[in-house]
């Protein structure tokens, strides 16, 4: 919805916008490539052609997030439009509506097991599917990865803020747990190692919640390009925190944390899913890194 407010044209924002907003239809992005590390957006291959009036896609993707929800009713696609234009200016968003002929979803993708229903992920082949230039080129040409930053910030600070939320929710089940649980004549939460798992999981979370809010606040204030370095610090920092709380939540637990009893075992599923979705944990240290150094030059 972002990408359309920020980017779409009035026709689009009441052709697909107006509908997603009302909750009567649904979307999916589609970036990520199985032949290339999509980590570099520049690296992303599917083929954008324009034939007349007309651009014919031809590529796969993979790890589409919503691509087997019943009321998908249109994707963004990012390809390349111009091979032979600078980096960052080869690639392009179209919107497809999901009726187009060409569209094949090959087979759904399930998450350490998890379906993720009814959403889920998808790998998906675009066979010279054909759209109206006019009605699918998001705000132009070689743009492309121009909207995927700015499409992507956001999206960071959402997956931190739901993750915290998560973490959160485990932190307080695996409190519960020690609370509840006798071993070895006394409560869990008086043998040391539990005492020490409980004061660490909530130092983490608060520290991670207080970050994730500087982030927001820079976007607030500053915009998407000036609070990068803090929207990478918390997308690394989140996921790492999430994983750590969820994984003492888990040993709390004892067997009970491995199965679906508990939240415990698909929380953490989604929790490492996000070291890697939306960029890799590297990718992000590195642009840590970069915007530490920029600060002194």
């Amino acid at each position: 919805m972002e990408v359309l407010l920020n980017y779409g044209t009035e026709e689009q924002k009441q052709k697909w916008l107006t509908p997603l907003m009302e909750g009567t239809i649904r979307s999916c992005f589609c970036m990520t490539e199985p032949a290339v590390a999509s980590s570099d957006a520049t690296n992303i291959q599917t083929d954008m052609k324009l034939v007349g009036d007309n651009y014919v896609i031809n590529g796969r993707k993979w790890w589409i997030t919503g691509s087997a929800h019943p009321h998908l009713s249109v994707g963004i696609v990012m390809g390349k439009t111009d091979k032979t234009a600078a980096k960052h200016k080869q690639q392009s968003m179209l919107l497809v509506p999901w009726d187009t002929p060409g569209i094949t979803v090959l087979r759904h993708l399930p998450v350490f097991g998890y379906d993720e229903a009814p959403g889920g992920h998808c790998e998906i082949v675009f066979d010279n599917v054909t759209v109206p230039a006019k009605d699918a080129m998001l705000l132009g040409e070689g743009r492309g990865f121009e909207i995927a930053q700015g499409r992507l910030g956001p999206g960071r600070i959402h997956h931190c803020m739901r993750l915290i939320g998560l973490a959160s929710r485990c932190y307080e089940l695996m409190v519960q747990r020690a609370m509840d649980r006798v071993a070895f004549g006394q409560s869990l939460y008086k043998h040391g190692t539990t005492a020490q798992d409980i004061a660490e999981s909530r130092m983490q979370i608060e520290q991670a919640r207080l970050l994730v809010l500087q982030a927001a606040h820079e976007i607030d204030q500053h915009g998407n390009k000036a609070a990068k370095t803090h929207i990478a610090m918390i997308k690394v920092v989140v996921p790492r925190m999430a994983c750590q709380v969820i994984d003492r939540a888990m040993q709390v637990h004892g067997a009970a944390g491995m199965c679906d009893d508990f939240i415990l075992a698909q929380a953490y599923a989604l929790a490492r899913t996000l070291r890697i979705a939306d960029g890799p944990d590297a990718v992000h240290v590195a642009s840590v890194a970069k915007g530490c150094v920029a600060e002194f030059k």
